[in-house]
């Protein structure tokens, strides 16, 4: 669907001007917005997770950890398809009232793509680098994407997303290959150097509030140099229409199913260019790794 004709349908959750700033700006912070029950059943599920993760030694397609993890201080950056690992975080995506939210932003028939639980452990958690999402995952348009939960309150000190209005709309979009044609899952040194930072936004936010950016949206955050860990809860879903053109590099038994609405008989086609990804058939850790280039196999 395009953005006139999302705009159309009647709102479930959001303003009509919260619709519309989305569109113009590429993202929203919604402040406070779910419920305490599902904000303690999720970090219930997540502290579920960080006492699985002291068994684990080494990264794997499930858990990419820091350097400095170990089992009696674990130090988690990402556990992929958390939906694949307890089901509280698959109920929460399908049954609480964010699936209502995307669906005022991408029209009534809502997909999911993948879900990861990112963190910035205390004291140190690494910092993401200028990106953006779409061609880490490639779609039939541009209607995908995320929305971020946060479990624990977070301030400016525990390095939350910042984004760059906006940016959704620039072209072409850059690439985010080095020199050399290595993927390197960000911008490169000197276009991410010429960007005005200064208009970029962050997205700070107590407990039981979302961030939603479009997948086209450059965002970024900083280190966490705080002492409170920044467990940040990560859904990419998008319109029904949207047909993605390469392999899920999260995989999930969840993928491509329907939260809202019905499934789509027609894809619906974007006329502008997407930047393709590498090959991910053969594995994928995270955006961390990449970054911090401890994982060129995919490059």
């Amino acid at each position: 669907m395009t953005p006139e004709q999302v705009l159309a349908c009647p709102p479930r959750v959001l303003t009509q001007a919260q619709r519309e700033f989305y569109f113009s700006e590429g993202y929203l912070l919604l402040e406070r917005i779910l419920p305490d029950e599902w904000i303690q059943r999720l970090r219930a599920a997540t502290d579920e997770l960080i006492e699985r993760s002291r068994k684990v030694t080494k990264s794997d397609a499930i858990w990419d950890l820091e350097p400095g993890h170990r089992p009696d201080a674990p130090r988690l950056r990402r556990v992929s398809a958390p939906v694949d690992q307890h089901p509280a975080f698959w109920d929460y995506v399908s049954q609480s009232l964010v699936g209502d939210i995307v669906a005022d932003l991408v029209g009534p028939d809502v997909k999911f793509h993948h879900s990861k639980l990112n963190f910035k452990w205390a004291r140190g958690g690494e910092e993401v680098k200028w990106h953006y999402d779409i061609s880490f995952w490639p779609h039939t348009n541009y209607s995908p994407l995320t929305v971020g939960t946060y479990m624990y309150d977070c301030g400016m000190d525990q390095g939350p997303l910042q984004v760059l209005p906006k940016s959704h709309l620039i072209e072409p979009m850059p690439t985010q290959y080095d020199h050399d044609g290595k993927w390197i899952g960000c911008l490169r040194d000197e276009e991410a150097a010429g960007l005005d930072t200064s208009k970029a936004v962050a997205l700070p936010g107590p407990a039981g509030s979302l961030t939603i950016h479009n997948c086209r949206m450059l965002h970024y955050s900083a280190r966490n140099l705080s002492d409170l860990g920044r467990p940040l809860l990560l859904y990419a879903l998008t319109s029904a229409d949207a047909f993605p053109y390469t392999v899920n590099p999260i995989r999930s038994s969840k993928d491509q199913a329907i939260i809202r609405g019905k499934r789509a008989e027609w894809a619906h086609h974007d006329p502008r260019p997407c930047l393709m990804p590498p090959d991910w058939s053969g594995g994928y850790t995270s955006i961390f790794s990449l970054q911090q280039k401890e994982d060129r196999a995919a490059a």
